[in-house]
């Protein structure tokens, strides 16, 4: 009897496991989305990965576009089966990428932006301290190839660009990666800007591998650099439009106000997580197993209710900066090509201090300068390379005969001065 229960229990087990590789997920881009293995599904399942439900892609740029609110969970996933497709692709010019390899980019791929913090950028520049996402996302992956008994190594090897296959690190990370061709096309589908709208199964039917450097075929040019004009439009239409820039400054300065509120012993209402950080300073020597427990627990929703709540302190920066986000009530930007003098700045800031009665220190959170920058390519580093026809491999920037693809290698700097409409 003990023999029959014995034989269906693992049964089940094994039908369990048949299931979960039968998974799919319905992306509105792409369509249906395979989860290719057991493994792959338990780390989308696990805590450390749906909090990326909670995580905005695009931060605080609904304010400007009202549907992008799309989150890092959808681009995991959507830069996860282009990176199934680059297998595929490559796999059937004769590229030899064994299943452990497949294995691995796809879970490096999956997890690249794990690290993210709540609206994305914007804590890697107030709670968390000299730590980017990045490094935040490889501790992440260490503490999973700790809980999954070390089936992470070869992911991890392949994302610190330690493997001895260059391409595959590529693939992850590069001016033409898996990440940037999903992103890309993600966040132009979600905003409505079709200047994004990239053809990233044209781009990847064209990889190809070369003394084990990723290329693109030839024929691919034009392809290559449709992508590279609709990054940079991108850059200047979506990611840096000046009033999402202002929402994503004033909330960074949110979280430092509530920060040293918090150290001068104000009692601010938020999460337990959130608290955690308003509390202690965190470097990144400081990110051990527990704290790394704690990041896990914040996301966009502990920010959007303490905001809530802080827009009824007695502080009037807090209370302020609260509402203005909350309201999309925000601070007027100008953004010119010349650098802000600071005697500008300083007008500005004491017109404020005077009209509110404020310190400098207080003013200094309405009234701010800063600089943008906009490089849709770079020929000193991880360039796109073309194989030609006879086998050689030449960057796009020198190949292009129809775009001066070297003039947008020419870093744009701009410089912007926020402060309050009222004056």
């Amino acid at each position: 009897m003990l023999n029959f229960e014995l034989y269906f229990y693992l049964l089940k087990i094994k039908t369990l496991k048949l299931s979960n590789n039968l998974k799919i997920v319905n992306d509105p881009i792409y369509g249906f989305i395979t989860i290719p293995s057991t493994l792959i599904f338990d780390l989308i399942e696990h805590p450390y990965f749906q909090r990326l439900r909670r995580i905005s892609q695009m931060g605080m740029s609904y304010l400007v576009y009202p549907g992008a609110h799309h989150t890092r969970f959808h681009h995991a996933l959507g830069a996860m089966f282009l990176m199934q497709k680059a297998v595929q692709v490559l796999r059937s010019k004769g590229v030899v990428i064994s299943d452990q390899e497949k294995e691995a980019l796809l879970i490096a791929i999956l997890l690249h932006d794990i690290g993210h913090g709540p609206f994305s950028h914007a804590m890697e520049h107030s709670i968390v301290e000299n730590i980017s996402h990045e490094e935040i996302s490889l501790l992440f992956m260490e503490e999973l190839n700790t809980i999954f008994n070390g089936s992470l190594t070869l992911a991890i090897t392949i994302f610190k660009n330690q493997y001895h296959r260059t391409f595959l690190h590529q693939l992850i990370s590069s001016q033409l990666d898996m990440d940037r061709l999903d992103y890309l096309r993600r966040d132009s589908f979600y905003t409505g800007v079709s200047e994004g709208a990239i053809s990233s199964e044209r781009l990847i039917t064209m990889l190809h591998v070369k003394d084990d450097l990723l290329v693109v075929e030839e024929k691919g040019i034009y392809s290559v650099e449709k992508f590279i004009i609709a990054r940079r439009l991108m850059y200047w239409q979506v990611y840096l439009h000046k009033t999402g820039l202002v929402a994503e400054q004033l909330l960074m300065r949110l979280l430092k106000r509530a920060k040293v509120l918090t150290h001068h012993g104000e009692a601010l209402e938020s999460s337990k997580a959130l608290s955690y950080f308003l509390q202690t300073s965190v470097s990144p020597k400081d990110f051990d197993a527990s704290v790394l427990e704690k990041f896990s627990k914040l996301d966009d929703y502990d920010i959007v209710g303490a905001m809530k709540s802080w827009q009824y302190h007695t502080d009037f920066v807090l209370k302020t900066l609260s509402s203005m986000l909350l309201n999309r009530d925000l601070l007027k930007i100008d953004i010119q090509q010349k650098e802000i003098p600071k005697h500008k700045i300083s007008e500005k800031i004491q017109s404020v201090m005077q009209q509110f009665n404020l310190n400098e220190d207080q003013a200094s959170y309405f009234v701010f300068s800063d600089s943008i920058s906009n490089q849709a390519y770079r020929m000193d580093k991880d360039t796109i390379n073309l194989l030609t026809k006879s086998g050689e491999v030449v960057d796009v920037a020198k190949a292009s005969d129809q775009l001066n693809i070297e003039a947008l290698s020419k870093k744009v700097t701009k410089h912007y001065l926020c402060y309050p409409k009222a004056l």
